[in-house]
């Protein structure tokens, strides 16, 4: 599977080049995707942030029901890495609003 994933990810990067291109003959996509790529990056950032505090805090909670006297190390580390998760978001929500005007 990693190699397969190596693969498609070498084809993109090298295909990437060509296909974004542009010249003068070809100028630049008109202004109504970037209102729909926008939209589809804002949806993805939250949904993988979503399944990423999902995970932070599950192994949290597991971690802390293992080790009840480490519980208050392990919640300022969970709420420190919450805090860059939702970053994340934050930083797309704030590309959404700069770009697509």
């Amino acid at each position: 599977m990693t190699r397969k994933f190596l693969l498609v990810a070498a084809i993109l990067l090298i295909a990437c080049c060509t296909l974004s291109a542009q010249t003068m003959a070809q100028p630049a996509a008109g202004g109504h995707w970037v209102a729909i790529s926008a939209a589809f990056g804002m949806a993805l950032a939250s949904g993988l942030c979503g399944l990423a505090q999902g995970k932070a805090v599950a192994s949290a909670v597991e971690g802390m029901a293992r080790n009840p006297g480490a519980a208050k190390a392990i919640q300022l580390a969970m709420l420190i890495g919450l805090a860059f998760i939702e970053s994340l978001a934050l930083y797309t929500l704030l590309m959404v609003v700069l770009y697509a005007k």
